[in-house]
């Protein structure tokens, strides 16, 4: 029978993350209805690196598994070498969640709207910054993006973390940044900050009186940080059902969508096949971005 002891939930990200939510949430929600331990192992560093090759070591019986964030599809092209490959080395469980940056601009520019932005930075090429949480993060592929999308010419700032690089918007030290939603939305009410677009190809829940980018400026412009479950390769293909269908019970429940809604995180449960799909083709996105971007960390 499975699970009949402890399962550990390996995280690539410091506590109070995103990551580190769903995984305290949904280890949570399986210690209730199973009744063994979760336990959530936090191995922070290199943008999930050092998690993924625990895994990759890891018994594939079910009871080691691993929450991963955009930068799983993001390190096979940013990164000269890995010490795992992103295919053969992890099964996928399941997506988890995706959750919308929204693009915040110093107020001091008086800016409106994301077509205002656009123009500014085509009048001004190479003047104009962008911060990042750091290279390779999901807010520098963001910015990334839609730099190449709008083709603008803007200089990337990067940053140790969000904190800072928000904190360099509302200074004017940047003049925009593609910030996590839950860490921008008090600043936006505020007035600290002027939000122009969600990135997102659908308005946020967080944010609804947001447009989007695409509807405000770039059209078909589209893009999340997501959220998902891997096991090492070779796990049974029962043992990932299982765990897929327990996932799905989970993100049911009426308060765990209240609690992941504050985070603006959209609960997105699929089989284990419909994951791994998804970071192939995601993987294939990145290298486009990161190669037109020339990107790359030894």
């Amino acid at each position: 029978k499975f699970p009949n002891k402890p399962i550990r939930i390996l995280v690539g990200f410091t506590a109070g993350s995103v990551t580190d939510l769903l995984a305290r949430t949904v280890g949570q929600k399986m210690s209730e209805n199973w009744g063994q331990q979760v336990v959530v192992d936090n191995r922070p560093g290199a943008g999930g690196v050092i998690a993924s090759e625990i895994l990759k070591r890891a018994t594939p019986d079910g009871y080691t598994l691993l929450v991963v964030s955009s930068s799983h599809a993001t390190n096979p092209s940013l990164y000269s070498k890995l010490p795992y490959d992103t295919f053969k080395d992890f099964a996928g469980v399941t997506f988890l969640a995706d959750v919308p940056n929204v693009l915040i601009a110093t107020p001091a520019l008086g800016l409106k709207s994301v077509r205002e932005l656009i123009e500014l930075a085509k009048s001004k090429p190479g003047q104009i910054n962008y911060g990042s949480a750091g290279v390779g993060s999901g807010t520098h592929m963001n910015g990334e993006q839609f730099k190449l999308d709008a083709g603008i010419n803007v200089v990337h700032i990067p940053f140790k973390g969000s904190p800072e690089a928000i904190a360099n918007t509302i200074s004017g030290s940047v003049q925009y940044y593609f910030a996590p939603i839950t860490g921008a939305t008090s600043l936006i009410k505020a007035g600290r900050v002027t939000a122009l677009g969600v990135s997102t190809k659908n308005r946020s829940p967080a944010l609804p009186d947001i447009p989007t980018v695409a509807e405000s400026g770039l059209p078909g412009f589209d893009y999340s940080v997501w959220y998902g479950l891997l096991a090492p390769a070779k796990t049974p293909k029962d043992l990932k059902n299982k765990l897929a269908k327990e996932i799905a019970r989970i993100f049911a429940l009426q308060d765990v969508k209240e609690r992941m809604l504050t985070q603006g995180a959209t609960l997105r449960p699929t089989s284990p096949e419909e994951f791994d799909t998804f970071i192939k083709d995601e993987v294939e996105r990145m290298a486009k971005i990161i190669k037109g971007a020339a990107i790359r960390v030894e």
